[in-house]
Parts: structure tokens; sequence; C-alpha cells
């Protein structure tokens, strides 16, 4: 991880620059301490006293901070450049192209130029990875699946049967892509299972978090748009669609047949129901239920905030007793 100057920076990102282009600068930071030859950022106008006491080497600022420092770069999203700039650092040093004397690939199989399949990988029949692709050690991609160019797949994820995924994606260990969905009827005595043969596409530029469950449709397919970001620990139902764009935090569960637009942001532990559709540009703050569709774009939330425990109890013995008392009044109404 070499060093660059801040003018170096600056060009790169393509940002105006206050004070001495030449400092350098070796990897970022916090804003608060901060620290020597590193880059931080403010966010706004808020952060501006702890943008002039940063000991951090240069700060990313909004026009509107300009002032408040001596060094950094100006950004009308500073966070974004932050991010830009953070990846400047990041490069990861990576194996050589080539499969591991370990790794199973079927004659079958199809691998584009540069790729690198790691130790203990299974690749079955039919695959076709595009060039630029890395398979960590013990993924397992079944059989006629696509993957598309500089996909980067981590150790231990598992990819079902005819899986599309798109160019650039990335999927952390342990995620399960293309599971059987959770189909099935009850006859009255016991449980049938109803065949899954759908499968998955994943659309460019995705992001899918560790442990995360993708299940393949019934029928049709379950359906990741591009440049979605999904967190660790989410499940995916068959049949699903989320739009461009949509982001997933930690722990969401999507039921089956449930469309989601484009934009979109679901908070920690949401919690939708299946076959409702919910609009572009929705956010859903954390620990939410979804049980009917969101028409409209907007910021939604439910459930009772956190209480201390006897006023929650007194909470829910007074919603106990609500229901009664409408419904004596509606009598009198009507009476």
């Amino acid at each position: 991880m070499g060093a660059h100057t801040l003018a170096q920076i600056a060009a790169e990102l393509g940002l105006p620059l206050i004070g001495d282009g030449q400092r350098s600068i070796r990897g970022v930071c916090p804003l608060d301490p901060g620290q020597a030859e590193c880059l931080a950022f403010a966010g706004d106008s808020k952060y501006r006293d702890a943008a002039a006491a940063s000991q951090a080497a240069a700060v990313i600022v909004p026009e509107a901070l300009a002032d408040a420092v001596a060094h950094g770069l100006i950004a009308p999203h500073p966070q974004l450049a932050f991010a830009r700039a953070a990846a400047l650092f990041a490069a990861e040093e990576r194996p050589d192209p080539g499969v591991h004397d370990s790794a199973v690939v079927d004659s079958t199989a199809r691998l584009g130029s540069g790729v690198r399949i790691g130790a203990r990988c299974v690749i079955g029949p039919g695959v076709r990875i595009a060039d630029g692709c890395a398979l960590g050690a013990g993924s397992i991609v079944g059989r006629n699946v696509q993957i598309g160019p500089d996909a980067d797949i981590a150790a231990g994820v598992l990819i079902g049967d005819r899986i599309r995924i798109g160019a650039r994606v990335l999927i952390l260990p342990g995620a399960v892509i293309g599971s059987r969905g959770f189909g099935n009827v009850h006859d009255g005595s016991r449980w049938h299972a109803i065949p899954q043969l759908g499968t998955v596409v994943i659309g460019d530029d995705v992001e899918i978090g560790a442990n995360t469950t993708i299940d393949r449709g019934a029928l049709g397919d379950t359906e990741i748009g591009d440049n979605v970001r999904i967190d660790n620990l989410c499940q995916i139902a068959h049949n699903v669609k989320i739009g461009a764009r949509t982001a997933l935090a930690s722990q969401v569960g999507i039921a089956g047949s449930t469309v989601i637009g484009s934009d979109c942001l679901l908070g920690g532990q949401v919690g939708v129901n299946g076959h409702i559709r919910i609009a572009d540009r929705v956010i859903i703050n954390g620990g939410s239920n979804v049980l009917q569709s969101v028409e409209q774009p907007g910021q939604y939330g439910s459930g009772a905030p956190l209480l201390p425990v006897m006023a929650w109890r007194r909470l829910m013995a007074t919603l106990g007793r609500l229901e009664p008392r409408l419904k004596k009044l509606e009598r009198r109404g009507r009476s």
C-alpha cells in the first residue's frame, strides 16, 4: 500500500485542492482524532470543529467547510469522495491466475483468461466463467452456471445449478445462491415439496454479504437488479425481484414473490411479507414488519419503540382494552 501526494489524489478524484498538494498520504482514518499521513472526511457543517481539530494530514470537506481545514479536498459529496480515495489504498494482492491443483473442474466448463480458481473448488458441467473472475477456496459452482467478467467470489460460496451472475459481482464468504425455495403444500396430513424449477439472475455490480441466502424461483426466476447491495445474513425467498440500486441491511428477510422497487433502503431486521410490492425510492426503518404493499415513495416504519419494561407492559395492557371499548362506542353510535 504505497503513498500518494494530496495533489495526486485530487487529480485522481477530480476535486479542488486546499493547502499543500505535496503532503504524503499513506491511508485513510476517522476524522476524530485523525492520524498523521492519513486522509479523513467531514460530511457536513456539524463536523466543523472536528475537522478543524483533526490530526489527519488532510480532510475531504464540503464547500461550506473549506475555511475550516488547512489541507484537504473540496467535494460535493465528501463521503463518496472518501470512498473513492480509500479504494486507492485498498488494493489487495491477488494470486496469479490459474487453477489450484486441488480444484475439480469439469471438462465441459469454460474458464476465461485471468481466472483464479482456489483450493478445493468444484466447478460443474457446462459452467462459463468469464475473464478476470476469482473463486475463493472451497467454493462450489453447479451445472450450467454463467458468471460475468471480473466477478469476485469469496471462500465457501455455494452457487446452485443454472444461476446467472453479472459482471463485477462480489459475493462474500458463506453465501448460498440458488438454494431450493421454500415451496411446500399440505394435504391435510403431511407436507409435500413443490419442485423449484426457476433460477436466480443477478445483475452487474451487485454485492452479496456473508452467509446471505438467495433462493431460486419456483417457476420464474429470482431477480437481483444492477448495483444492488445486500448485507450479511439476509434471506431472499423464491421469485423475489429487487430493483436496481436498492440496499438491504443485515438480517432483512423477504418472503416469496415480493417485488421491491429501485433505489430502496431497508434497515436491519426488516421483515417483508410475501406477494406484495414496494414502490421505488422507499425507505423502511430497521425492525419494521411490512405486511402490505407500499405504493408511494417515502420513509416508513412500524413497531413500538424501546420503552422501560413497566411502561411497555402498560402500553400493551392499554391496547388490549382498546378494541372492546371501540366496539362499545360503535354500538352506541348506531343506536
